[in-house]
């Protein structure tokens, strides 16, 4: 608007009419980016945003503001140590920056560094006491770090937080074939390869259940019975209940045969 003021006072001023068409550039790239991360288009959005930078290279709030937004790209689409990289060069510059703050305690989650993570929320809620996602974030980080005290799924089975069904899948196949008690002859390695076996099922029993993952990348042990009410857990397995799975079965259905320990 202030360009245009000058435009309006002198219509050829050849430094307002160049300086009016870059901000123009500028306002529709940045209105574009914003529109792809309404609509899930994160690559899409940090191509906008790496043009903004280099549309504007000289003004810093620009630059900025274009990495702030690259990083919550970065971290909506799970690529957590770019996002990580990206948003800690925005926090050297603006340490109590509350988006930044909350898209690196995301991306850090995604790496399984709860620790950091809380200190970032922490650090964003200090900065933004009435911000609802901040006070949420921090809450679910924390009940990750307590969760990740017990039983972590992911950890289990060796995949990262942001594995598809598929690679889970996989991943349990190679571990019950490895793991299954008929592989081991003494009964102190038969009872270690039992609790691996049980684990590995369980783990991939609550990953492959998009409700039950849900609950847990929440923060909430689905399989645990303290986390459910009244402290009955309808999912406990043991390792009678796990005779009746197959490991390599496409749905998890019943053994066409059954094992049998000597």
């Amino acid at each position: 608007s202030e360009v245009r003021e000058c435009l309006k006072l002198d219509q050829d001023h050849k430094q307002c009419f160049s300086l009016y068409k870059q901000v123009k550039k500028l306002n529709k790239q940045i209105e574009s980016a914003e529109e792809f991360i309404r609509e899930g288009r994160y690559e899409d959005a940090i191509s906008k945003y790496e043009s903004v930078m280099k549309t504007e290279p000289e003004v810093t709030v620009y630059s900025t503001r274009a990495k702030e937004r690259i990083c919550h790209c970065l971290s909506k689409n799970q690529q957590a140590t770019e996002a990580i990289k990206l948003c800690t060069e925005v926090l050297q510059l603006e340490p109590t920056n509350v988006n930044a703050l909350k898209d690196r305690a995301e991306a850090y989650l995604l790496e399984d560094m709860y620790e950091e993570a809380i200190k970032d929320y922490e650090t964003a809620q200090a900065n933004s006491e009435n911000d609802q996602q901040v006070r949420e974030g921090l809450e679910r980080a924390q009940k990750m770090l307590k969760q990740s005290q017990k039983r972590d799924y992911y950890k289990i089975l060796g995949v990262k937080r942001n594995a598809r069904k598929q690679e889970i899948i996989k991943a349990y196949r190679k571990l019950a074939s490895q793991w299954h008690p008929d592989n081991f002859q003494s009964e102190e390695e038969k009872k270690k390869a039992e609790k691996k076996f049980i684990d590995i099922a369980a783990a991939k029993e609550v990953l492959t259940d998009p409700e039950m993952r849900r609950k847990f990348d929440a923060g909430e042990d689905p399989l645990d019975a303290e986390s459910q009410q009244g402290g009955n857990n309808p999912f406990h397995r043991n390792w009678n209940t796990w005779q009746g799975f197959n490991p390599f079965g496409s749905g998890g259905g019943p053994f066409t045969f059954k094992f049998h320990f000597s």
